[in-house]
């Protein structure tokens, strides 16, 4: 298998994204990446991430991006997983990442950090890791209207993004 196809293969599974790490465990050098940069196959979204130029766009690239550009220990958080999930007809200006870890590379304007401690309930969805739904609900109690969190608890339980119980749980907690 030629080394763009093995970069193809895993960047498919990831919302057309390839890391610098993703290619070196394949055996690609990432001035290999440069030069389909170059070339014009690739795409660099920011530090060591690249996006393929052929690439059918889904709902989820923006938060695929924006977890793969903060890092490895990133996941979507609060607002954004509403946002992910059309939940709360929230459309944050800037997707919330959590990162365990200090960030020091720069990151665009789109993405804002915030600290990720231990508490914190995440979950992998469609590839992306992310804080659970019910999880980011509460996180969102205070900044996000009670009416929309309301109608995000129902619209969630419909969607069977949470469990009964949770469902259950979420509905007290909001009354």
């Amino acid at each position: 298998m030629k080394n763009f196809e093995k970069v193809y293969d895993a960047a498919v599974e990831r919302y057309g994204l390839i890391t610098v790490e993703d290619a070196a465990r394949l055996g690609i050098h990432r001035k290999q990446l440069l030069f389909w940069e170059n070339m014009g196959r690739l795409e660099r979204c920011g530090r060591g991430v690249y996006r393929l130029n052929h690439h059918v766009p889904t709902p989820f690239d923006h938060y695929a991006e924006a977890v793969a550009l903060v890092g490895e220990d990133a996941i979507i958080y609060g607002d954004g997983v509403l946002s992910m999930h059309n939940l709360a007809l929230v459309n944050p200006r800037q997707i919330q990442v959590a990162v365990g870890k200090r960030v020091r590379k720069k990151l665009p304007e789109w993405i804002r950090l915030v600290k990720k401690d231990d508490s914190v309930k995440e979950e992998v969805y469609e590839g992306i890791a992310r804080q659970t739904v019910a999880d980011a609900i509460r996180t969102c109690k205070g900044t996000v209207m009670k009416e929309r969190l309301m109608e995000a608890i129902e619209d969630a339980g419909r969607q069977g993004l949470v469990g009964r119980q949770e469902y259950q749980e979420l509905k007290k907690e909001f009354a």
